[in-house]
């Protein structure tokens, strides 16, 4: 049985695996290892390993971060969005800058109406579920299946209007929280999407969409 330790990785599986996931060189080896060299595979655990280091970080504070702007080409689109992570520091490095303009392009072309499952309105969940309920129970299907039916259906509905529930545009097996994460465990610190803006020319009104507000941190 091959072992862990075992698994001979060439470096250029290690550089392609960071160039796609942008983690630690040392962390593609360990995870390219416990894969047995199966890149995708190696890309999931770098993922999961990814959501728990956000996970662990989640509730420290971010009151820095920056504000960055996409423009679509011909100026029809634009998007206006506030990042932010615990420091100055973090949020100067191109790490974040790239984080920052991604997120603001995915915005830009998915057009999300929240930026997660929590700013999802009462009255959106109760007509979206009523809707989806009516429609799985006109055929015929026995109440529990109905319900089955409806949780996939909102789950879908998830990921159409939230932000973080999305896959990336540009790689679509990631979804928004995945590559925050991901940025996360590698600049450690905490990064949350704070708040955004789209404008399309001509539209008759705006997406505007922000984080419940969080409580302020205990003054020194």
């Amino acid at each position: 049985m091959t072992t862990e330790s075992a698994v001979k990785i060439d470096a250029k599986q290690v550089k392609e695996l960071r160039d796609k996931s942008g983690a630690p060189m040392g962390d593609c080896l360990k995870a390219l290892q416990e894969a047995s060299g199966d890149m995708e595979n190696a890309f999931v655990v770098l993922r999961k390993r990814g959501m728990a280091s956000a996970a662990k970080k989640a509730a420290r504070t971010t009151n820095e971060g920056a504000i960055g702007t996409y423009i679509h080409a011909g100026g029809k689109i634009g998007v206006l969005l506030e990042l932010n992570c615990e420091s100055d520091f973090v949020a100067r490095t191109e790490d974040f800058q790239e984080l920052l303009r991604d997120i603001a392009m995915h915005i830009a072309a998915t057009d999300p109406r929240f930026v997660s499952r929590e700013e999802v309105t009462e009255a959106d969940l109760a007509r979206e579920k009523d809707v989806y309920r009516s429609q799985a129970a006109a055929t015929g299907k026995p109440a529990p299946v109905v319900e089955k039916i409806v949780e996939g259906k909102m789950a879908k509905f998830y990921e159409e209007v939230c932000l973080l529930d999305q896959p990336f545009i540009k790689e679509q097996s990631t979804t928004i929280a995945q590559i925050i994460a991901a940025k996360v465990a590698k600049l450690g610190e905490n990064i949350s999407v704070r708040r955004f803006a789209r404008f399309k020319v001509g539209a008759p009104d705006w997406t505007v969409a922000q984080t419940k507000a969080a409580p302020e941190a205990p003054q020194a």
